[in-house]
């Protein structure tokens, strides 16, 4: 039998990795992930720079599936539980392949911030592989982790009667009830 901090153990590194996957995300759209020269007429040639929102208009919608996969994971049980997670993985598999498409090591144009190409490309793909992981993680371990609110439910047969006459009145007064009153 597992405690219940072991059984809470895998929902809480599933909805870490979420958080984390839904900043990398956010944090990726924000930088720059590609820049060329553009002949600007009278200006001259300039340099065009396009952040990762730019490049890919589903960066923020999957730090936004992210965040709601925490909420959906964390309140779920189950079978649903093991659908979200395949949703989940999913994403970070969709997150990884928008991060590898069009990656390239060399060839930028002078003045280009590679390390800030570097650096959205790798965030996307580090929230891919979060994702992934804890999709993975929350497909599989669905039936051993901690349900919302299974804490707070009542047992099945709480009421029992009391032996004690004395017993029976503390537990009227308890309920709210006046034990004095004739019914």
């Amino acid at each position: 039998m597992t405690s219940p901090a072991s059984s809470r153990r895998p929902l809480w590194i599933v909805a870490v990795a979420l958080l984390l996957a839904a900043a990398a995300l956010w944090g990726s759209s924000r930088l720059v992930w590609s820049a060329e020269l553009r002949d600007a007429g009278v200006r001259g040639t300039v340099l065009d720079e396009h952040t990762g929102a730019q490049v890919s208009g589903a960066l923020v919608p999957l730090a936004v599936l992210a965040l709601a996969g925490v909420a959906g994971l964390v309140a779920a049980g189950g079978w649903l539980r093991r659908i979200l997670g395949v949703v989940v993985a999913l994403a970070g598999v969709a997150a990884g392949w928008i991060a590898l498409d069009g990656w390239r090591f060399g060839g930028f144009p002078p003045g280009a911030p590679a390390g800030q190409i570097f650096a959205g490309r790798g965030l996307a793909l580090l929230a891919g592989i979060l994702m992934l992981a804890a999709g993975l993680i929350a497909g599989k371990g669905a039936g051993r982790m901690a349900k919302l609110g299974a804490r707070y439910q009542a047992p099945a047969g709480r009421k029992k009667a009391a032996k004690d006459p004395d017993t029976e009145l503390w537990e009227a007064l308890s309920e709210g009830e006046d034990p004095t009153t004739e019914r």
